[in-house]
């Protein structure tokens, strides 16, 4: 009986294999292999056509990719083998120059994968691999040479510049954190909705006294506070534990009489009060000393502002809402963080400028845990005291407020 049973199992297995391969058969074949449109890329492709010309007008390039010529060498040279594909016996691989020149337009302009698979007769499907991939290649071709983790003379060197350019010393960077807008994934609630009710991924950066990034947060939850996403950073973590190897305790400029004080970060009233973390006093009706420090700490936070101005002016992704998944959008905000340091130490001819850069970077924590408590120290607050003495007597300028 077992016998007879297990051959008409097998029967009907092989009656229903019978069936898919028939069903399989009497499908409608694909019509073409490569759609005629796309076939003509190379002829009338934005990368083999209109981009040939402006090689001829470097001003015309520099306005399409956001890079000179010189500057599209160089990074060419440097994520090309990493970004190269293998022809097939089926086809050919687009090369490395257009799919550097693909990820460069989306970043640049924001628009939809398809706009851009328009633009260079390529599919859609193949945009969407292209643009992580290279953009994950220029992070990591590029991390070394432009983010090097900071060094003890590094950071001196950022104070030396705040001290120079904005009148705050042992400054060693502005801290800030700015919402990416971006596509809530499905069932993530309301963890990427922020404040200002749209869902975004959070950059938390410090920026030294030339625009340049330092150090780098990317993908924190939008609905986390700038004060949240700092104490759940590995920064965060580091500048608490002491081991960011800033330089040691020395003296304000002429103020040898107040002690040595410790190297600090200046942010905005969002993020708490530590003792290498200023932030401005509370309130509105404030004495003329505190408004003094505000004034002067405001002015060196500003810099912040301004590179994440320049960032966005740059890559007109950041003015749109990413339709991307959070952590693609990631690997295009690290690639464009990247790629501002390389612009502002590559001059025009793609050659590497007289000073460089190092800043640091750090990992985005996939779990946010619960925020740290906003409670001052009471050596943060005398560490404050002390620059606000130092600001109102001799460390004050001629152009702060006076009354």
């Amino acid at each position: 009986m077992a016998a007879v049973e297990l051959a008409l199992e097998e029967r009907v297995s092989l009656l229903y294999l019978l069936w898919r391969a028939e069903q399989r058969r009497k499908r409608r074949p694909r019509r073409t292999w490569v759609h005629q449109v796309l076939e003509t890329r190379e002829q009338f492709g934005e990368f083999h056509h209109l981009l040939q010309e402006l090689r001829l007008d470097d001003g015309r390039f520099q306005r399409y990719h956001r890079l000179s010529l010189g500057q599209f060498e160089d990074l060419l040279s440097r994520v090309g083998p990493r970004i190269a594909r293998l022809d097939t016996n089926y086809r050919r691989s687009i090369p490395p120059a257009e799919r550097l020149s693909i990820c460069l337009r989306f970043l640049a302009t924001g628009d939809s994968f398809r706009t851009i698979a328009f633009s260079f007769r390529v599919g859609v499907s193949t945009v969407s691999q292209i643009i992580p991939q290279v953009a994950t290649a220029i992070w990591d071709c590029l991390v070394d040479d432009f983010m090097a983790v900071p060094s003890t003379e590094d950071w001196r060197s950022i104070a030396e510049g705040f001290q120079e350019r904005w009148n705050f010393p042992l400054c060693c960077g502005a801290l800030d954190g700015k919402h990416v807008q971006t596509k809530a994934p499905p069932n993530s609630g309301s963890m990427f909705h922020n404040y200002k009710g749209t869902f975004s991924i959070v950059l938390l950066a410090v920026v030294d006294a030339e625009h340049r990034f330092r150090v780098i947060d990317v993908g924190g939850y939008g609905r986390t506070s700038d004060g949240g996403i700092l104490a759940n950073s590995t920064f965060g973590q580091a500048l608490r534990a002491g081991t960011l190897h800033l330089p040691p305790d020395q003296p304000l400029p002429g103020g040898e009489h107040r002690g040595a004080q410790p190297h600090v970060f200046v942010a905005d009233e969002a993020f708490p009060l530590r003792r290498e973390l200023m932030r401005p006093f509370p309130g509105r009706l404030l004495p003329l000393e505190k408004r003094v420090f505000n004034y002067r700490l405001s002015r060196a936070r500003m810099i912040v502002e301004g590179a994440f101005g320049i960032l966005s002016s740059q890559w007109r992704l950041y003015r749109r809402a990413i339709e991307l998944r959070p952590e693609i959008a990631e690997k295009c905000v690290k690639a464009t963080c990247v790629l501002h340091n390389f612009l502002r130490c590559v001059d025009e001819r793609g050659a590497p400028a007289v000073r460089g850069v190092a800043p640091a970077v750090v990992e985005p924590l996939q779990d946010l845990g619960r925020m740290a408590a906003n409670n001052s120290s009471r050596e943060a607050v005398l560490v404050r005291e002390k620059f606000m003495a130092h600001f109102s007597a001799e460390g004050a300028v001629s152009w702060q407020p006076k009354e």
